[in-house]
């Protein structure tokens, strides 16, 4: 039997649309043709990364797909709790046909957190995604496994406006809530007297981390947010959604015209390939599914949502394995001229 072939991973955030990447990851551990060496991830994606390295470091791949599975599991937990007030009124908007983005409870949380300032509305920071991490994952052990994969969860310096990489041994809880914190739903999470914001504004997630880094030169990015979508937004919803969407994908995009700039000039022979790296860049990701979801989906993690998309992000992930894991090591699997030029 080969051994696994060594990769990077660079997760994608979106709220509850992060169990497409969990699906994507579940596939992955099974399937067993390829090793993560490091992850480079933002927002949900940070979530997703943390838990699955932490379980990976305990575990080995059936500890890191249980506890994926904890995670999520306890996530629809919080969504069950605060759905208990407003679940008569959606039902009453689901009998009139109205989406999801019209539903009181989305339109209740849109309504507070873009009235009321975010310290008025949570003067106690509280947050109960930070003590579902810490019953998930043992960050001291964590950063201390020579087994672990090491991260980079990525961060928006709210005074500065530049990107924050939080990398391994110094990942804590915070560091992936400021990863995802995204204004004005929650209080900027300060850090050693600075304050981060979701880091999907700089970098969803980065990729540079993973290049400088000395390791694989593949790179597997996991896209949540699509980058295509075939109709127009109709309403009002819908407009400011696809603007958080292009905005969201625009420095991936940004990054990912570099990498195809610079490999065209080793390709021509303009630069040195033994001085420069040539990077071979994978995509797994489902525009056509993820293009169906609205942003009220990414707020309210409904199990059933949960479970469809992971079996999304296994379906997605089984068929690309099934299309290009041999390819892994060689060359880049995506066009990169035609998808992001």
């Amino acid at each position: 039997m080969t051994s696994p072939k060594k990769v990077n991973l660079a997760l994608q955030g979106g709220g509850a649309h992060g169990a497409f990447v969990w699906g994507v990851l579940d596939e992955l551990l099974e399937d067993g043709r390829l090793s993560i060496a490091a992850i480079s991830a933002t927002s949900a994606g940070a979530m997703n990364a943390v838990v699955f390295a932490y379980g990976m470091a305990v575990g080995g791949p059936k500890a890191a797909r249980s506890k994926l599975e904890e995670f999520w599991r306890s996530v629809s937990r919080m969504e069950r709790l605060f759905g208990l007030a407003w679940s008569p009124f959606d039902r009453l908007a689901q009998a009139f046909g109205l989406p999801p983005e019209y539903h009181p409870s989305h339109a209740a949380i849109h309504a507070a957190t873009h009235i009321v300032p975010p310290n008025l509305l949570n003067p106690l920071k509280y947050n109960p995604l930070k003590d579902l991490l810490l019953k998930v994952v043992d960050f001291k052990r964590l950063n201390k496994s020579p087994q672990a994969v090491h991260l980079f969860l990525n961060a928006t310096n709210v005074r500065t406006g530049k990107i924050k990489v939080f990398e391994t041994p110094s990942i804590t809880v915070d560091a992936v809530l400021a990863s995802a914190c995204l204004p004005p739903y929650f209080q900027a999470v300060e850090i050693d007297g600075e304050h981060y914001w979701d880091g999907g504004y700089l970098g969803n997630p980065a990729l540079y981390p993973l290049i400088y880094r000395h390791g694989p030169s593949d790179i597997v990015i996991v896209q949540v947010s699509p980058i295509t979508r075939t109709e127009l937004p109709r309403t009002a919803a819908d407009v400011v959604h696809r603007i958080n969407e292009i905005s969201f994908n625009s420095s991936l995009m940004r990054e990912m015209r570099a990498v195809a700039f610079t490999t065209k000039l080793i390709d021509d022979q303009e630069l040195d390939e033994a001085k420069h790296r040539r990077m071979f860049m994978h995509w797994i990701g489902n525009d056509r599914i993820m293009a169906q979801l609205g942003v009220a989906t990414q707020l309210h993690p409904d199990w059933r949502l949960l479970s469809q998309l992971r079996e999304e992000g296994r379906t997605t992930a089984k068929q690309w394995l099934a299309e290009n894991a041999d390819h892994v090591g060689c060359r880049s699997t995506i066009d990169l001229a035609e998808m992001f030029l």
